[in-house]
């Protein structure tokens, strides 16, 4: 696709649809953190539902259920978290789909065929995988490793690839979803492809979303801007690196970059690599004095004491692989000491306790460990 200048959101048209089937702000935000209903808590969001695949990993958790399925979010729904995270891709027949890479691999007579997502029909892109059917088999599914090795994509539990559609009429009504638009970092989008997949998406979110919590997540800063623009029901977040990673497009390349990009485009909070905040915790502080909510994801989140120092430095939820056991410490660590144990909970006694001092202390000492 062309290159393109920056998006003018003042020439983009607002799509008026249907209020009534999508209460403005089901997710609602203060200066003190995501609100959920009437209470502001510290939310846990399963990432790509009950976690990512790592295929290479040893890590049996990372294996356990396919990711971006049906399984995966019902199995975190077992779970109290508030929201699970999965990425969304518009077939070239204009149905969004549920799936990370930007390419679908497979093998046939051992040579592997590769075919970009937003390339393939609906049909084509759930003949992948295992079938819905009974008795048909699906092409054998295969992923590219980071290192460029190609890989069967064995988990313990699979299930079949599912469409946006089907998430919203088969997942636990009581679980929220963060819907990441999902785009080629290697492309520049021409305006009127992100309006016109970004269309494709809205339509069927404001069809079937009914009362279900909603966050809109991008990396692509233009697509951001744009959901944005194109409906009011929904709250937009900014997905960055925070500057472990460098990109052509300096809006995401740090947090400075995305405190500026949601302020100037009226989005409502910021999802950053949990690196970038332990790196530059100081601005935390600077990104809620913008009222701006701050998320964060990582692969440290899946350890509890870094998901328990984020809490205290002021950040509103985490993204987790680890949904069962990340939630577990959640309710131990964050509960508030005043709150009511239910029957049979005893109270919480090793809960780490900090003074200010110490809080300063170690918030200085983690930029460093980091490095």
């Amino acid at each position: 696709m062309a290159l393109t200048a920056a998006v003018h959101i003042s020439d983009v048209p607002n799509l008026d649809q249907v209020p009534d089937k999508a209460p403005l702000y089901a997710t609602r935000f203060s200066s003190q953190g995501i609100e959920i209903g009437r209470t502001s808590k510290f939310l846990v969001v399963g990432h790509r539902g009950n976690g990512m695949n790592l295929l290479q990993s040893a890590d049996r958790r990372m294996n356990a259920v396919k990711e971006n399925s049906i399984l995966s979010f019902n199995a975190a729904a077992n779970y109290p978290i508030d929201f699970i995270e999965f990425d969304v891709q518009v077939t070239k027949d204009d149905c969004p789909v549920i799936f990370h890479d930007d390419f679908i691999l497979t093998q046939h007579n051992g040579t592997v065929h590769e075919r970009r997502i937003t390339e393939l029909s609906l049909a084509e892109f759930l003949s992948y995988g295992p079938q819905r059917e009974e008795g048909l088999a699906g092409k054998p599914l295969m992923r590219k490793t980071k290192d460029g090795k190609i890989v069967s994509w064995t988990v313990e539990t699979d299930d079949s690839a599912c469409t946006l559609k089907e998430a919203f009429e088969k997942v636990n009504p009581s679980i929220g979803f963060n819907i990441e638009l999902k785009f080629d970092d290697h492309i520049v989008y021409q305006q009127d492809y992100l309006i016109h997949v970004l269309k494709a998406v809205l339509h069927v979110v404001l069809e079937y979303a009914k009362g279900r919590p909603i966050i809109f997540s991008s990396f692509q800063p233009d697509a951001a801007l744009l959901v944005k623009n194109l409906q009011t029901c929904y709250p937009v977040f900014f997905l960055t690196n925070g500057g472990t990673e460098i990109y052509y497009d300096v809006r995401r390349n740090s947090l400075e970059e995305a405190t500026k990009l949601c302020l100037e485009g009226g989005l409502e909070g910021i999802v950053s690599e949990v690196k970038g905040i332990f790196r530059n915790p100081g601005l935390v502080n600077k990104i809620k004095e913008s009222k701006l909510s701050l998320l964060t994801y990582g692969k440290l989140n899946n350890v509890p004491e870094a998901v328990y120092m984020q809490h205290l430095m002021g950040i509103d939820g985490v993204i987790v692989d680890f949904v069962e056991q990340v939630t577990e410490a959640v309710c131990k660590l964050v509960k508030k000491p005043d709150e009511i144990l239910l029957e049979g909970e005893e109270k919480v006694q090793n809960r780490p306790q900090f003074s200010q001092r110490e809080l300063s202390f170690l918030l200085k000492l983690i930029p460093e460990l980091i490095q």
